[in-house]
């Protein structure tokens, strides 16, 4: 029961529906680990969950297991470890099967030019890196491990190589942030007091590949116009 009872913070209802959750501290003083799985799979399996907070929401939540934070939050790091790892191999499947089953309709009937610019972006990526690389190394990029999993089932990448992979990157990055959060949480005294720099970090380091991506594919393009 104790085990449980870490699941989720003893907050008022009114206190949860005005969480911001777009905060990692906000989300988990309301929630607490159940509410980790649920962003993992809605970031990871649902279109609409581009914008969650997942690399600093793992982070912050390892570094909470340690009773370092505001709101006086301490979170179980098993229950934790679980949730996150549940929430990011469900979603990801789950995305993976709404490509499979409706991804080229709904891309065909969708008027939204982010949509389809990130499903182009994919595309490229799996036809760059292979699809073994490409699963793994979207895990770390914000938007497009939201976006690759449908684009990976409705451009039928095998069943087998996608779940293989998926889950591959998913235990990496859900468990290796969770845990490198706990890590500095248990080393480094009153660490919350410089919670948001290393999230900030975070944010720019994970953005750093799809960066890079983005002026490859603009010098490219220079290059092939020039000759």
């Amino acid at each position: 029961m104790e085990g449980l009872a870490t699941m989720a913070t003893p907050l008022s209802l009114g206190a949860q529906l005005a969480v911001n959750v777009l905060d990692a501290q906000s989300l988990l003083a309301a929630f607490g680990v159940l509410g980790v799985g649920v962003v993992m799979f809605a970031e990871t399996g649902l279109l609409i969950g581009f914008f969650l907070p997942g690399d600093s929401l793992l982070f912050t939540a390892g570094l909470l297991c340690t009773g370092s934070g505001q709101h006086g939050v301490k979170l179980s790091l098993p229950a934790l470890l679980v949730a996150a790892a549940v929430g990011a191999l469900a979603g990801s499947q789950c995305g993976y099967l709404i490509g499979r089953k409706a991804g080229g309709a709904l891309l065909a009937r969708s008027r939204s030019a982010r949509l389809k610019e990130g499903a182009q972006r994919a595309e490229e990526l799996l036809d760059r890196y292979g699809h073994a690389k490409a699963i793994v190394l979207a895990r770390f990029v914000p938007v497009v491990r939201t976006v690759l999993n449908p684009m990976a089932g409705a451009l039928h990448v095998p069943a087998r190589t996608f779940f293989l992979w998926q889950v591959v990157g998913g235990l990496v990055w859900s468990l290796g942030l969770t845990l490198a959060g706990y890590a500095l949480g248990s080393s480094v005294p009153n660490v919350d007091a410089y919670l948001l720099p290393i999230i900030a970090v975070i944010v720019v380091v994970s953005l750093a590949p799809l960066a890079l991506e983005l002026l490859r594919s603009r010098r490219a393009a220079k290059e092939g116009a020039r000759g």
